[in-house]
């Protein structure tokens, strides 16, 4: 389904990550993928599951000035071109994550902002130029982004300004033949999610009230990222597409 493809995950914490499983399915579907984790120590984790897979590697901190441009260029360089660009890194610092929203500090806000939100923005600039047979941008967000979730806090309007700029990304980039979506799991017990307060106690709220009367899997949300990314796709943009076994219906 994806033969031919070539393509960016950014973000492989370990292999339970979201990226991590995005990336294997994109390959298992024919892909040829590069990833990228923060830094050394995180490589420490990622490359064990990377590695048997032949997937490279790459170390990117999208808050080091250049890393981000140095790291879509390479990608570009080695795979030959850019089809697909999957972003899913979010972070706030844990004193402004647990805090009130109304009690967030300014500094902590515009971390956060920069890296959950702006990063992506900044991804699409770099694909404008480098995805010369349009392709496909994903972006990963949650139902916090509407609902006010308990102990979400800082993350919701984050997610939110995250959500409205793959609306204007989309509309923006469309005249070049790029598709912009953002992907929205339900709770996943990830490394990135285990900053958030009582998150146990969040997925088995989960866990009793959806439809389907369990939580999703990284598969899962694997899955719904490689279809965007394929050409079954190419009518679709602009989208907030939930993958949440329908946690976003229900009260």
């Amino acid at each position: 389904m994806l033969q031919g493809k070539k393509g960016l995950v950014i973000g492989l914490a370990n292999e339970h990550s979201i990226a991590f499983a995005a990336a294997k399915s994109l390959q298992s579907l024919g892909a040829e993928v590069i990833g990228t984790c923060l830094n050394a120590k995180a490589r420490t984790f990622v490359e064990p599951a990377t590695a048997p897979l032949g997937i490279p590697l790459l170390e990117l901190n999208v808050e080091a000035e250049g890393e981000l441009e140095a790291t879509f260029q390479a990608a570009h360089d080695r795979l030959g071109g850019l089809d697909f660009v999957v972003h899913s890194i979010a972070f706030a610092p844990l004193e402004d994550l647990h805090a009130p929203i109304h009690a967030t500090s300014a500094e902590g806000f515009k971390q956060a902002m920069d890296i959950s939100c702006h990063s992506f923005i900044r991804a699409a600039h770099l694909a404008q130029t480098l995805m010369t047979n349009g392709g496909t941008l994903i972006t990963m967000s949650y139902l916090g982004a509407h609902l006010a979730i308990p102990n979400y806090g800082l993350m919701g309007p984050v997610k939110a300004a995250l959500e409205s700029s793959v609306r204007y990304l989309a509309a923006e980039l469309g005249g070049d033949n790029i598709r912009v979506h953002a992907v929205s799991p339900g709770p996943i017990a990830t490394r990135a999610a285990s900053g958030i307060a009582h998150f146990d106690q969040l997925m088995e709220d989960v866990r009793t009230r959806v439809p389907l009367k369990r939580l999703v899997h990284q598969d899962e949300v694997a899955g719904l990222v490689s279809f965007l990314c394929s050409d079954l796709a190419t009518g679709m943009t602009g989208q907030t597409l939930y993958v949440d076994c329908g946690e976003h219906m229900v009260p």
